[in-house]
């Protein structure tokens, strides 16, 4: 197949190519070249897709059998990429968000949930993540004359990743001594890898699928402990961890999923079905996912090999907590519990 990936250098959209590069595809990215360095086999057109004359060059005499949009945030932005590459590919499969539906996390997600509220030209000011994403999915389905997949990943981990929440956990874990654990080690999670999410992708490109789906783990293919253990056991590390509830990190200022990355803070209806996301549709469809452990290992195999003070805790976002706020909150968990 002739494949056009908008992104492609960064964490999913970079998993995307290498997949489809693997598989023989004739594959070529559309991106400013800022994300991270290109994949070598893949035709680069450099372009920003916010500027129209970009996408006018990108598909001057060019066609290809689907698009693969792994960067879109905006709606505005996104439609007019779908309305672009109309006539010019079969099918735009468009990577958006559960956060994208209606009411979740505090309500549960299925596959035929609505996204949140939100106009397909709707701009940046114009809400959220999840809810800019919803108008994203709308402006793919109303804008392209063609088959629009749409794929709503939950938690993407693995090599590459950009958004640094293993990665930092990884880096801090294997500095060793005490380590703050948050909350309880038996909260259960639902993790998932960006090459299963690309070769799901992929695969339903490939057939020409018109559909939604959630894309993620098992619910419950790992626990907090258990995978805070895998990064302990890759590194080869001495940490201790000492668990803190999650009301007392709540009073200490603790700061969720950025600050201490994948931890959603005291139990709340506001966060009950973060980690219980159903994957039937996928799994029918023939999603497979990748053991937690073999994430966190090959994570580590390409970490380890980045220098530590080059290594980058997220692209738009700084994850993880500062050393001596943590140090700040270990004295104060220790001088509670004497």
């Amino acid at each position: 197949m002739k494949l056009l990936i908008i992104g492609g250098s960064g964490f999913l959209g970079r998993a995307v190519v290498v997949e489809a590069l693997a598989r023989g595809h004739e594959v070529t990215t559309f991106n400013r070249g800022r994300s991270g360095a290109d994949v070598p086999g893949a035709e680069v057109v450099r372009g920003d897709r916010e500027v129209r004359a970009d996408l006018d060059r990108l598909i001057a005499g060019r066609s290809w059998d689907a698009v693969v949009d792994t960067s879109g945030y905006v709606p505005r932005v996104v439609g007019e990429s779908a309305r672009a590459l109309s006539g010019h590919a079969g099918t735009y499969a468009f990577v958006s968000s559960v956060s994208a539906i209606d009411g979740f996390p505090g309500n549960p997600a299925t596959e035929d949930t609505p996204g949140w509220p939100c106009a397909p030209d709707a701009g940046p000011d114009d809400g959220g993540y999840g809810v800019l994403k919803a108008g994203c999915e709308r402006a793919v389905q109303q804008g392209f004359e063609g088959n629009a997949l749409i794929v709503r990943p939950g938690l993407i981990l693995g090599p590459h990743e950009n958004v640094a929440r293993l990665p930092w956990w990884l880096s801090r874990i294997a500095r060793g001594g005490q380590v703050l654990a948050p909350g309880d080690p038996d909260t259960p999670m639902q993790l998932v890898d960006a090459r299963d999410v690309a070769i799901f992708t992929l695969d339903q490109a490939e057939r020409g699928t018109s559909d939604t789906f959630l894309v993620t783990g098992p619910a419950g293919n790992t626990t907090y402990g258990e995978w805070l253990g895998l990064c302990k056991e890759v590194t080869g590390s001495d940490a201790e961890f000492v668990w803190m509830d999650s009301r007392f990190l709540a009073e200490q200022g603790a700061g969720t999923f950025v600050e201490l990355p994948l931890w959603g803070g005291p139990p709340s209806a506001e966060i009950d079905n973060f980690w219980s996301v159903p994957t039937a549709r996928a799994r029918a469809a023939g999603l497979r996912t990748r053991p937690v452990a073999e994430i966190v290992r090959d994570t580590w195999a390409w970490l380890r090999e980045i220098p530590e003070e080059q290594r980058v805790y997220g692209v738009k976002t700084q994850h993880g907590m500062a050393p001596e706020k943590e140090a700040a909150i270990l004295a104060a968990w220790a001088a509670r519990s004497a």
